[in-house]
């Protein structure tokens, strides 16, 4: 049987970077924390952030963050404010031709889905609102009260996390239409695209 997935396409966009104009895990723990919170908490990270510049290692010094600013928030109070986030800065966010092409792949029947190493429940407004088929994001750990636990629930989505988890969802045998990305962490899955674009979106809001 013909999957009609692969028949229609499917064309995959990192977000952070790419479909927006800077990081929106950041850009919500700022607007979520409170200038004041936000810089308290910027300031106890200052060791990670050492750290990082030395092994660049973006998954823990996210990690970081989740723990210091998230670990004890219900699900159900971080999804709605993801929401509200959304709700007030997409527009100050979104590259409008990244949106623009997003919707002229839609337009030809494909099937449109973000992969980003951003915390899912952030990116999850802005799919909802851009009509997504599929979103693949890095995924907190939550214990049974529903309180995040500060960790990820698996790995960061990141490099080669990225087709992983494509391959996890849709099967070993996923290939792109098109992908698009904005760094290294976006490489691997650029490379199962038969249309890879690199850095393509400059638009500001």
């Amino acid at each position: 049987m013909t999957d009609p997935l692969h028949e229609l396409g499917m064309v995959a966009f990192d977000f952070d970077g790419t479909m927006t104009v800077r990081d929106s895990f950041t850009a919500f723990l700022k607007w979520r924390a409170g200038s004041l919170r936000y810089a308290i908490g910027c300031f106890k990270l200052t060791p990670q952030v050492i750290v990082y510049l030395f092994d660049r290692n973006r998954g823990k010094l996210k990690a970081a963050a989740v723990r210091e600013f998230l670990k004890g928030a219900r699900q159900e109070t971080l999804q709605e404010e993801a929401r509200r986030f959304a709700e007030k800065n997409s527009g100050r966010l979104m590259r409008p031709d990244a949106v623009e092409t997003w919707r002229r792949w839609r337009t030809k029947g494909a099937k449109t889905i973000i992969v980003t190493a951003s915390p899912d429940f952030v990116v999850a407004p802005f799919a909802r609102g851009l009509g997504a088929d599929g979103l693949i994001g890095t995924e907190l750990a939550f214990d049974a009260d529903g309180r995040c636990l500060g960790v990820f629930a698996g790995q960061n989505c990141r490099g080669p996390e990225k087709v992983r988890r494509l391959r996890e969802v849709y099967g070993d045998d996923v290939r792109l239409t098109a992908a698009y990305g904005d760094t290294a962490g976006d490489k691997e899955m650029l490379a199962i695209a038969d249309e890879a674009g690199y850095r393509v979106f400059k638009g500001k809001p």
